[in-house]
């Protein structure tokens, strides 16, 4: 893999539910993950979602102010799609639930040959947590993309968990676990290999 080439874009949507300029693991995880992105040839950007006003629904716009067709453009701009997420009582957030919901009106968004906007494009899972339950977040994240289009890379998941019942959050760290660092890498690598066969292969109309 030449990885001089910057020809693929990269988007990663963290899920925190803290807004602003709060410390936040996803936010961590993800920048973490984007690094490894461009590394491979596909930089791009971060949005925290929650600092935008998107509002729940099923529609690529739900009217009134609603962000999300701004976000999608540039979901619909990038070659790679990152969403990174906290677990919550086991469960993705409440805002990485809302942007699958959101990503559900790609179901009925197709080009000229009847494909959808999203084939093509490569989706990876980021997960941060402090109790256990980041394969079933990973399961549903990748699942739900899946359906909705995304194409998903050998290993295209990374995730930390903290020990049970303890309060060590993935920022408090001073470096980033071994094992978590080496999945990132794993994880961004292969996503930009199948992002950039799919770029010169796309799926069949």
């Amino acid at each position: 893999m030449d990885n001089t080439l910057d020809d693929l874009r990269s988007l990663v949507l963290v899920c925190t539910l803290k807004s602003g300029d709060q410390e936040s693991s996803s936010e961590l995880i993800g920048r973490q993950v984007l690094d490894r992105l461009a590394a491979y040839g596909a930089p791009g950007e971060v949005v925290r979602v929650v600092d935008h006003d998107v509002r729940f629904g099923v529609t690529t716009d739900e009217g009134d102010g609603d962000e999300w067709p701004a976000i999608r453009q540039k979901m619909l701009d990038a070659d790679l799609l990152v969403i990174a997420t906290p677990i919550w009582l086991g469960q993705p957030s409440s805002v990485c639930k809302m942007v699958l919901e959101r990503l559900d009106a790609e179901l009925g968004e197709t080009d000229d040959e009847g494909r959808m906007l999203t084939f093509g494009k490569v989706a990876a899972v980021a997960v941060v947590g402090n109790e256990d339950g980041a394969h079933h977040v990973v399961a549903e994240c990748l699942q739900a993309l899946n359906d909705t289009g995304f194409s998903v890379a050998a290993n295209g998941s990374t995730y930390w968990v903290g020990e049970a019942m303890q309060a060590v959050d993935y920022a408090d760290h001073d470096e980033t676990p071994e094992k978590t660092a080496a999945t990132i890498d794993t994880a961004a690598k292969n996503s930009v290999h199948l992002a950039r066969l799919l770029k010169a292969a796309p799926y069949p109309a």
